[in-house]
């Protein structure tokens, strides 16, 4: 019995003396029986009072080792942040030096997972015991687990290196080198920064990665110093472009650095060693001149450069040229319908755009267009990488297509193209992300692990929930004891440690962190707060859990308010009419708060206007739900709160409240009333009077559909033909918003699609290109470009409000009794005594020439819902005429 375990335990604990002649006599078989009375409460499930006997004995008996063991232990076992018994209890046999209980206690603390504590003290053992290997073997797995841990992961590498292993050496060094740098000890990262340039000197992109953390974290000084040891070794093996990319890195960080200055006009002597100006255009750029600012310097000189003998240029009007001669000032250039065009080298720099032999715009100059088209094709990759290196190294998936469609693809073609070149930058180690915009891509010199190409996807991230995304699939792919993990994972733990509000990023991190340091229980972070604790700190459950954009930190934040908070059941259905998680509704009804929902369901509908998304998620889902009817909301009652909820949409919508969220639930309720049939079927069984209260509600929604009224109404009068609607005129159906035929329908979405997808990017082509030439103010180019952005920019604006308003005409509504869209009507012209023949269509295929009218028109507006045999006049220039109604007739559409 539990009771007589803890009794037991009572006992010794009382009778438990505490000397040193004690300690030196205890035994790990003492720990063993131990370990059998935890078995024992394990299995009577008395875990929870065990540790609670043992709290209390220590609260006046601190150095209880059997209360420090039970006590510890079940707090090990649970998982609990708090392992000060244990931490307590090998401090007292280490002092005594009972290294063998010290081992013991450690390995049964490991038996529960990884524990920086346990493997710092079992490494001491092993030392004691002069246990080179077994130390060794522990510190490997102290570096995994323990961040911050930079002289063992040093010792580490020093072990390896002794052994000839390289490989693990350069694994440890780097390690040591990422932790050194977050201690800030400049001397530490100096010695290891020269390591690693013995073993990987070809790891460049490791060491800029390692310079910007120096620069962060200690200074641009030390940075520097560390970045010249790295050019030293470049400039020796001749790597001139990578030696420049470095010295410039350095003089960011100081633009009056005479060494570094010195040093990269060498590197742009050997670089353009056999270029005819390479003097003259070191000595216009002021180069060498210590007043010019360094950057200008560099920038002027390297548009200068450019122009030479064989090079590429592009002009916005002429297109791409290549220059036949450079003579002093003068620049002479062959453009395709412009040959030996001549201009001064000053207007060269500020009129043309360099480009290389490789650029796209060359390319699609000088190859045949369907050799470009079979190599674009055939080889997704090498287009990527054309196309991205001819923009600077930076461009998003819209630019390569605006290079490709539809002058290479044909829009079809691109659909499957793209699919194949997307995760092709997704999967590809040689292309990465911009570190500072997540949808630009870059081409990589040196293929990336997929680790570090998660890690700068996660830098480039602006969005807080994508980050938990990136940081949950690096997880999937690698072990979470990478400096790059632990940057990411770090980030999360910032929003814990100084929050003043607990908001969704809070709560979503208290989240995340919980759930990996459940999985490595090693990630420890030592925050003492617990989930009941933050959540009294949420000032709005629902906002809150509605700006959780992650599926799986919502089901955590339901699961933990179930599991932690008392009431949890009140919340629940609190927060279900904004949630709609079906999974609230389980669990409810799992635990048997049957009568809860039922009340829950009853204010929902009678409260459609707070609660109409929820009424809608209702009648679609909980309707068969076995408690349902004791809600005792009748049938008819749940599809009128509908019609109600349609009706306040509607009027949300003309208000301009909460549109797009209005716009929504009116579609749902729409689907389920008319599209899915509903009330069709509702109608097809229902007796007169409740068929009148259903239509007279319905009719009375000012803005729906008539068309859908009208379909309605057919379908009354099928079921009862002598049906009388009361207060209806019958009229021909002209649907609100802009009726439209199916085929002009899909002509304008294909209209809108070609300028949004090739005329709008050839502009912002256009708009750069001349944001590039300087001066706007007498910039011809970039003015014309803008004139046509904005004439590009209102028929995008007119298109989108047309097709928005647009309804496709159902032609199953049209009937000949009266004038209406999709009819044609013959007339007789009394004034003029001739007939005349009209067919009635919207705007959009109004075709006078061909006797085909809008609704819309004057004359239209005059003839619609005339019957056959009436009259009207038609005023126009002054004239009136009058016409008689012949004929109406369907028209084929």
């Amino acid at each position: 019995m539990p009771e007589t375990l803890v009794k037991n335990v009572q006992d010794m604990l009382n009778e438990e003396k505490w000397t040193r002649a004690t300690l030196s006599n205890y035994s790990i078989n003492q720990f063993k029986d131990l370990d059998a009375i935890l078995k024992n409460a394990r299995e009577l499930r008395a875990l929870d009072e065990l540790k609670k006997v043992c709290d209390e004995h220590l609260q006046h008996t601190k150095n209880s080792i059997i209360g420090l063991y039970l006590s510890g232990m079940v707090a090990l076992s649970r998982q609990l942040i708090d392992d000060s018994a244990l931490v307590n209890l090998i401090t007292i046999f280490v002092d005594n030096h009972k290294w063998n209980i010290v081992q013991y206690l450690c390995e049964r603390i490991l038996d529960y997972g990884e524990s920086k504590y346990a493997l710092r003290m079992l490494a001491e053992c092993y030392q004691n015991a002069n246990d080179e290997e077994s130390v060794f073997g522990i510190w490997e797995r102290l570096v995994k687990v323990d961040y911050e841990e930079a002289d063992v992961a040093k010792a580490l590498a020093e072990h390896y290196e002794k052994l000839g292993d390289t490989e693990n050496a350069v694994d440890y060094y780097k390690k040591a080198l990422h932790r050194y740098v977050n201690k800030r000890l400049f001397s530490n990262v100096r010695e290891i920064w020269t390591k690693l340039l013995g073993f990987c000197p070809d790891e460049i992109d490791f060491f800029l990665h390692v310079q910007k953390k120096v620069a962060k974290n200690i200074s641009d000084d030390k940075v520097a110093l560390l970045l010249q040891e790295l050019y030293g070794v470049y400039r020796k093996r001749d790597e001139v472009d990578v030696s420049i990319s470095i010295l410039k890195i350095i003089l960011q960080y100081d633009e009056r650095d005479s060494w570094a200055r010195k040093e990269i006009v060498e590197c742009f002597r050997a670089k353009y060693a056999g270029h005819s100006q390479l003097e003259e255009y070191i000595r216009l750029s002021n180069l060498t001149q210590g007043w010019r600012n360094i950057q200008e310097a560099i920038s002027d000189f390297e548009k200068h450069i450019a122009f030479d003998d064989g090079n590429f240029v592009f002009h916005r009007t002429w297109g791409v040229g290549r220059i036949s001669s450079v003579k002093g000032d003068d620049i002479t250039i062959d453009f395709a319908k412009k040959r030996g065009h001549q201009m001064s080298l000053k207007m060269a720099v500020n009129a043309l755009q360099t480009l290389t032999k490789a650029h796209i715009w060359v390319l699609k100059a000088t190859w045949k267009k369907e050799k470009l088209r079979e190599k674009v094709k055939g080889d997704p990759t090498w287009a990527l990488k054309t196309i991205i290196r001819s923009f600077d190294n930076s461009c998003d998936i819209k630019r390569v297509k605006a290079e490709l469609v539809p002058g290479t693809l044909t829009p079809s073609e691109w659909t499957t193209w793209s699919s194949k070149a997307r995760d092709i930058l997704k999967t590809d180690p040689s292309f990465g992300v911009n570190p500072e915009n997540i949808d630009l891509f870059m081409v990589r010199d040196r293929p990336i692990s997929v680790e570090e190409k998660l890690f700068n996807e996660f830098k480039a991230e602006k969005n807080f929930f994508d980050r938990v995304q990136t940081l949950r699939s690096f997880a999937k792919i690698a072990e979470p004891d990478s400096e790059y993990f632990a940057e990411m994972f770090n980030y999360f733990i910032g929003y814990l440690k100084s929050y003043s509000s607990a908001n969704e990023n809070v709560v979503a991190a208290y989240l995340l962190v919980k759930d990996f340091v459940g999985k490595y229980p090693y990630l420890n972070t030592g925050l003492t707060f617990n989930f009941s604790e933050l959540f009294d700190e949420v000032e709005d459950i629902v906002a809150v859990f509605s700006a959780l954009k992650d599926a799986e930190l919502k089901k955590d934040f339901l699961l933990h308010i179930k599991m932690f908070i008392p009431g949890w059941a009140d919340i629940y259905l609190h927060l279900f009419p904004y949630a709609l998680v079906p999974g609230i509704i389980e669990s409810l009804e799992r635990e048997g708060y049957e009568d809860k929902l039922v009340a829950m369901v009853v204010s929902c509908f009678e409260n459609p206007r707070e609660f109409r998304e929820a009424i809608v998620w209702i009648f679609r889902n909980l309707r068969e739900a076995s408690w349902f009817e004791r809600t005792g909301i009748a049938y008819e009652k749940q599809l009128i709160t509908l019609v109600h909820v349609l009706d306040i949409t509607f009027r949300e919508i003309e208000n301009h409240r909460d549109t797009t969220e209005n716009r929504k639930i009116n579609k749902q309720v729409q689907t389920v009333l008319f599209k899915e049939g509903v009330l069709d079927a509702y109608i097809g069984e229902a007796d007169v009077d409740t068929i009148t209260r259903i239509y007279t509600l319905v009719d009375d929604v000012k803005d729906l559909d008539p068309a859908i009224k009208m379909r309605l109404r057919n379908r009354i009068l099928d079921k009862h033909p002598t049906f009388k609607f009361f207060g209806v005129e019958e009229k021909s159906v002209v649907s609100r918003g802009l009726m439209v035929t199916a085929k002009k329908y899909e002509e304008k979405q294909k209209t809108l699609q070609q300028i949004m997808e090739v005329e709008v990017p050839a502009n912002s082509k256009e708009i750069g290109f001349a944001l590039s030439l300087g001066d706007l103010r007498e910039n011809a180019e970039y003015k014309a470009a803008k004139e046509k952005q904005e004439i590009l920019n209102a028929q995008v604006a007119k298109l989108k409000d047309e097709i928005e308003r647009a309804q496709i005409f159902d032609v199953s509504t049209v009937n000949a009794t009266r004038v209406g869209f999709g009819t044609i009507v013959d007339l007789y012209n009394d004034t003029e005594s001739k007939a005349e023949s009209y067919t009635i269509l919207g705007p959009w295929e109004s075709d006078p020439d061909n006797n085909v009218i809008s609704y819309l028109s004057p004359f239209g507006g005059s003839v619609i819902n005339k019957r056959v045999g009436e009259s009207f006049d038609f005023v126009i220039n002054d004239e009136k005429l009058r016409y008689t109604v012949k004929d109406i007739k369907l028209a084929t559409l």
